[in-house]
């Protein structure tokens, strides 16, 4: 097994946070998880959130905010994930337009000098967290390798999903180890398939660019060690690219399994190893 911390991305168990915020972090952790990644508050005070965390026994590692919740209160939201006790805010995504080759890019580079000036006062640096049409090319480079040259590790990490990382035709493990010392979370999930219509729907109906017939093998998204990924080279790979923390995520849950039941298989199979 790793001796890195393992973390949940809690948008996998979202429906239930909703539903019972402190309760599902209990449980989550009760499930061996070391770690939690917030995708939302839902309306509760950082002080409300740090208790809770300190009660289940789990850390507050990082969140997923949008550039469009930070700016418009940038002091007030970093203050208050800072005052959770989280040392990484994380961009979970950015649409074409604001990617490298968009009309946008300079206005996104610029937000995230802005971004990361104000976590630098609380020690908390900025991460980026990828789909796979940041795999897509511009002058023959990823999207992705030209976000990352144009900022320096100082303005943003990597968050390295590993799983879009492969659909997008990498590697995942070599790609993770490309951004050592860069890579302070890595993202692990697991997937059936190939490319798929709306797979990521979940992120505002975004489609690949491949608009044609479904393949004959759909895109699914499954609990780590249920799928196509080589889950042990990936988090071997994310040790010696000096990760603090690998965090499991599954956007929607498979194999008729709830996502609590989802994020249970994932641990256990990591456990495992």
């Amino acid at each position: 097994m790793t001796k890195l911390p393992i973390g949940l991305q809690l948008y996998s168990v979202r429906d239930a946070m909703e539903k019972d915020f402190a309760g599902t972090i209990k449980a989550v952790a009760e499930m061996g998880y070391d770690q939690v990644e917030f995708a939302g508050l839902f309306g509760h005070s950082a002080e409300e959130v740090k208790a809770i965390c300190a009660e289940a026994g789990v850390t507050p590692i990082s969140a997923h905010v949008a550039p469009t919740v930070v700016l418009p209160d940038i002091e007030g939201v970093v203050k208050t994930y800072a005052d959770i006790g989280c040392k990484y805010m994380v961009i979970p995504w950015m649409n074409g337009e604001s990617l490298p080759g968009g009309p946008k890019y300079e206005q996104f580079l610029k937000d995230i000098k802005t971004i990361a000036a104000e976590l630098k006062k609380y020690g908390m640096k900025l991460g980026y967290h990828n789909h796979d049409f940041e795999f897509l090319k511009v002058d023959g480079k990823y999207k992705l390798d030209i976000l990352y040259a144009d900022t320096t590790p100082d303005e943003l990490q990597t968050q390295i999903d590993t799983c879009w990382a492969n659909v997008g035709g990498e590697n995942p493990a070599e790609y993770v180890k490309k951004y050592t010392g860069r890579a302070p979370l890595v993202h692990i999930k697991d997937f059936v398939g190939q490319k798929s219509n709306n797979m990521y729907g979940l992120i505002g109906g975004g489609k690949t660019e491949d608009n044609g017939a479904e393949p004959a093998e759909p895109f699914e998204l499954r609990p780590v060690g249920y799928g196509v990924q080589d889950v042990a080279a990936i988090i071997a790979a994310a040790e010696a690219a000096g990760a603090e923390a690998i965090i499991v995520e599954q956007d929607q849950p498979s194999l008729g399994k709830t996502p609590m039941e989802c994020a249970k298989m994932s641990i256990d199979y990591i456990k495992s190893l």
